[in-house]
């Protein structure tokens, strides 16, 4: 498990080094912008991979891949609906004594936001969010219906990219045997643009159970990394690499994280 972080930051590394074009530096640092921007009007494809270490009581790694394609529509010059549709794939390793691993998919959460573009740097949407048990095993997520609101607002003066997404997630249908879900999210994002599509970020995922007894319901990391939009021939590519300490994690909860993620984008044209 130790050396897919390894190989992961080697790639990154050498990827983002090669002699291929800067994205930014061919549109102004506009398409760097949007690729930070997750209600922005941008066709994007992102693959997030999330290493978890030291989960469960034998303190083993637990990687979940995120598969999460955003696709704006225009419904007039106000307002455009942007869709994220998110699917994780999910390595859970043992938690008890005798039992295995699992591998499959986790529960698929798509989210609907009519954003708004209230000024020239400064952007918010509101809307759904949903929760559907595609569960490929018990371990993966729970056989759970959810649904609640969501909402995220982005500002983005000179070089900087700031900005918070929040969802809760409550459980509406399922098998009556399974935990109820209340479930909270809180992603804040700082990013700031350097030159050659290089940029800085921290975009931590604070989250809540509020099922859980009080002294285990939260997860709060604390970190950052580094990125760079570029082009792999006539593909523009979002690339980073990032880490977190959770600094207040639940009792069988990860110490750390580590987080590598690759945005395939499709601007525009004209």
């Amino acid at each position: 498990m130790y050396a897919l972080p390894v190989r992961v930051l080697a790639g990154v590394l050498l990827l983002a080094a090669l002699g291929v074009s800067s994205a930014q530096a061919q549109d102004g640092g506009n398409l760097a912008q949007e690729a930070q921007n997750p209600i922005a009007n941008l066709i994007s494809v992102p693959f997030q991979n999330n290493t978890n270490f030291n989960v469960g009581p034998f303190d083993k790694d637990q990687n979940i891949l995120n598969i999460q394609p955003v696709i704006p529509f225009k419904l007039n010059e106000d307002w455009n609906l942007v869709t994220r549709w998110i699917l994780p794939v999910v390595y859970q390793p043992p938690v008890y004594q005798g039992d295995e691993s699992d591998f499959g998919l986790g529960n698929f959460n798509p989210s609907f936001f009519f954003v708004n573009q209230v000024s020239p740097k400064l952007m918010i949407g509101a809307g759904p969010t949903f929760l559907l048990p595609t569960n490929t095993d018990r371990s993966l997520g729970p056989d759970k219906w959810g649904a609640g609101p969501t909402a995220a607002v982005v500002w983005t003066p000179g070089k900087w990219v700031v900005g918070a997404l929040v969802n809760n997630i409550w459980s509406v249908a399922g098998e009556s045997n399974e935990p109820d879900v209340n479930a909270f999210l809180l992603q804040y994002f700082i990013n700031y643009n350097l030159k050659h599509g290089w940029y800085l970020t921290t975009a931590p995922i604070i989250t809540a159970n509020w099922e859980a007894p009080d002294d285990d319901q939260w997860t709060l990391p604390f970190g950052g990394g580094v990125g760079r939009v570029f082009n792999l021939g006539s593909q523009p590519v979002n690339m980073s690499l990032s880490a977190y300490d959770n600094v207040i994690t639940p009792e069988q909860g990860p110490d750390w994280q580590l987080r590598f993620q690759v945005q395939l984008l499709f601007p525009t044209k004209g």
